[in-house]
């Protein structure tokens, strides 16, 4: 493997270690405000007992994210010099612009958020939890403005081989950009949906019967119903905005190697690059035209046009972006179906009350949200290549010439961390699930409500 194979692998572990604790932190930060609010609301002690477990997760998520992120942009200097080089005058402003405007934001209001509840009056309190909910949301924007530019980028005019900005409402506002932050956005809700419906059910399999336990699990339950559908809606438009500015990665994700109408929707198949055709394949006849172009005669991209006349592809690996989508779309669907079959549940015998088997399924879903948020990730991004910033410059235009085997090396470095700390984050939800369940006090110290100052002794079963 050279350099260039090793670095791609080394920044997609980081991005995939990364990309995990936003994309919980993005949305909880607004689950968290709505617990706050109906703390003040009702003055039921449930909803800061609430708050005051899930405000634990949510600080570990950020710490994650920060140190994750920190470690991920020095690998714009070591591994992908060519990148600011060339976009930096586009990339440079927009990384700016979250620093300013999302980061110090959360960071400032972040400790008030932690440990504010009983020092600082209630509404100080409810507009820090806002603030930094806020904070997360415009993080997330910058962020996707900037990966939507590199998709479709536009606003701008090369100068001896460097990008300059020409017009930053058309940078901001990139075709891509609308359907990316909404999917993103609806990712992360369901993502922390399924995290909350899942630690929950945990706890009360381990016998918790707090009311704070009962109304989080209907919450979670709620929330994914209600953001799946809306998520695979979302889904459509996006997948027909690729279609228009990236063919070439819906021919890759479709398998489809020849243009024209009536393609089929492959379920399975075993993609073979050299041959350019699909093994062991099963299909639904008309079904990808009925998708993407929502009609059976609809005219389907082909990978086949998508092929210098040297020979060389010009359009990304076929058998990773097609496998990603297929498991995104999968988890996506056993999302639908276990978040609607809660529903029943919990009409039939409420939250307190629901079987065993439903339970257990949402605990194992707790972290579903990963994986379909990871193979989005992988669909999009792999499909981007062979562009880094897609018709401007090529991914093996902007490696470093770093020598191979210390690519290798910090690459192993990087895995062997991540792996050890995903365990300890994992350990520590667990840890702290298993605590509340003990009945071990969350906190003994006064959160005042409105004008009132009553006493909220934050004991699990209160």
């Amino acid at each position: 493997m050279d350099t260039l194979l090793l670095s791609r692998i080394q920044f997609g572990a980081n991005i995939s270690f990364h990309i995990l604790f936003p994309t919980i932190t993005i949305a909880l930060g607004w689950v968290l405000l709505f617990f706050k609010l109906r703390f003040n609301a009702t003055g039921e002690s449930k909803w800061m007992d609430a708050y005051m477990f899930w405000v634990k997760i949510f600080a570990l998520s950020f710490a994650m994210g920060v140190v994750s992120g920190i470690t991920m942009s020095f690998q714009f200097g070591t591994n992908w010099p060519g990148f600011m080089e060339t976009v930096g005058n586009v990339a440079g402003p927009l990384l700016a612009y979250e620093v300013m405007t999302a980061f110090f934001l959360e960071a400032v209001f972040l400790g008030i958020m932690l440990f504010g509840a009983s020092r600082v009056k209630p509404w100080v309190h409810t507009m820090a939890t806002f603030l930094v909910a806020f904070g997360t949301t415009m993080s997330t924007f910058w962020i996707i403005v900037l990966n939507s530019w590199m998709h479709t980028p536009q606003g701008y005019e090369l100068r001896d081989g460097i990008v300059f900005a020409t017009n930053w409402w058309e940078i901001v506002f990139n075709p891509s950009m609308p359907y990316r932050f909404v999917h993103m956005m609806l990712a992360s809700g369901l993502t922390v949906a399924f995290l909350i419906a899942g630690i929950s059910a945990l706890r009360l399999l381990w016998g918790d019967r707090a009311e704070s336990v009962k109304s989080t699990l209907r919450f979670g339950i709620i929330a994914a119903a209600a953001l799946i559908p809306l998520q695979i809606l979302a889904g459509d438009f996006h997948g027909l905005n690729t279609l228009e500015h990236q063919p070439a990665k819906v021919a890759a994700m479709e398998a489809n190697w020849e243009t024209g109408p009536n393609v089929p929707l492959v379920l399975f198949a075993l993609p073979d690059e050299d041959a350019r055709e699909n093994r062991f394949e099963i299909a639904v006849p008309n079904g990808a035209s009925l998708i993407l172009t929502h009609k059976a005669d609809g005219v389907v991209p082909g990978l086949n046009d998508f092929v210098a006349e040297d020979g060389t592809a010009l359009h990304p690996r076929v058998a990773p972006v097609f496998f990603s989508f297929r498991v995104m779309v999968g988890t996506g669907l056993a999302m639908l179906a276990l978040s609607w079959a809660g529903l029943y549940f919990l009409r039939r015998y409420g939250a307190g009350d629901m079987p065993a088997l439903p339970l257990y399924a949402f605990t194992a879903m707790s972290f579903s949200g990963w994986i379909a948020t990871l193979a989005g990730w992988y669909t999009t991004e792999i499909g981007r290549q062979p562009w880094l910033v897609q018709g401007v410059l090529s991914t093996k235009d902007a490696v470093s010439d770093v020598p191979a085997g210390m690519v290798l090396g910090t690459l192993i470095g990087y895995l062997v961390i991540y792996a050890a700390l995903i365990i300890a984050y994992i350990a520590v939800i667990t840890y702290l699930a298993r605590k509340a369940s003990r009945g071990e006090p969350l906190s003994t110290r006064t959160y005042p409500r409105g004008g009132e100052a009553e006493v909220a002794v934050l004991h699990p079963g209160e």
